[in-house]
C-alpha cells in the first residue's frame, strides 16, 4: 500500500502538534503518561476521520477528542494520583525544554495541583485560553459549547485559582497596572 498525499499531511500535523497535545493533555488529566495515551487515542481517532477533517480545522477536531476523553477518564477513575506523583518520582514532561514562557510557570507543581482541583471543563477552558493561546471562539469550537459558557467558565475558574494560589493571585495584580 503507498502512502498518499492525505497520509503524508497527517503525519506532518501530527508531528508538529504532537508534543503540544501532550502538554495541553497533560493539564487535562495531571499524569504524563495519561496524557500520551489519550493523544495517542486521539490522534488514532482523527487519522479515522483525517479525510474528512483536515480540510476544516483538525486542531479543534483533536481538542475536542482529548477533551471529552479526558473527562471520560476522569469520569471513570475520579481524582486517582498515579503512584509515581505520589512516590514524588521526577515527572517526564519536566526534562524537554520549554519553548515558551509560560511552560516555566506550568512547570510550577502548584500549578498543576491547582488546575487538578477544578471541574475538567473549567481546567479545558483554562489550558486552552491561557498555556494554548486560543481566543474565546476558538475554545468554544473545540469543547463543543458556547462563547458565554467558555467565559462564564473561566471566569469560575480563575476565581477558584486565586483562592487557591493566593500569592501568584497577590503578585500578578500588583504588576498589573504597567501595561
Amino acid at each position: 500500500m503507498s502512502a498518499t498525499p492525505a497520509d503524508a499531511e497527517f503525519v506532518e500535523f501530527v508531528r508538529a502538534r504532537q508534543h503540544q497535545l501532550i502538554r495541553a493533555a497533560r493539564l487535562y488529566c495531571g499524569d504524563h503518561h495519561a496524557a500520551e495515551d489519550l493523544v495517542q487515542d486521539a490522534l488514532v481517532k482523527l487519522a479515522s476521520r483525517w479525510e474528512s477533517v483536515r480540510e476544516g480545522s483538525p486542531d479543534a477536531y483533536v481538542r475536542r477528542i482529548l477533551y471529552r476523553d479526558a473527562v471520560s477518564r476522569w469520569r471513570k477513575w475520579g481524582r486517582e494520583v498515579p503512584y509515581a506523583v505520589q512516590a514524588g518520582e521526577p515527572d517526564l514532561l519536566d526534562s524537554e525544554t520549554a519553548p515558551a514562557e509560560v511552560d516555566a510557570w506550568v512547570d510550577g507543581s502548584q500549578v498543576r495541583q491547582a488546575l487538578a482541583e477544578l471541574p475538567p471543563r473549567q481546567r479545558a477552558v483554562i489550558v486552552l485560553r491561557y498555556f494554548e493561546d486560543l481566543s474565546e471562539a476558538d475554545i468554544a469550537d473545540a469543547l463543543g459549547c458556547s462563547t458565554g459558557t467558555v467565559k462564564s467558565q473561566a471566569s469560575k475558574a480563575l476565581q477558584k485559582l486565586r483562592a487557591l494560589m493566593p500569592e501568584v493571585a497577590g503578585s500578578s495584580r500588583a504588576g498589573g497596572g504597567e501595561r
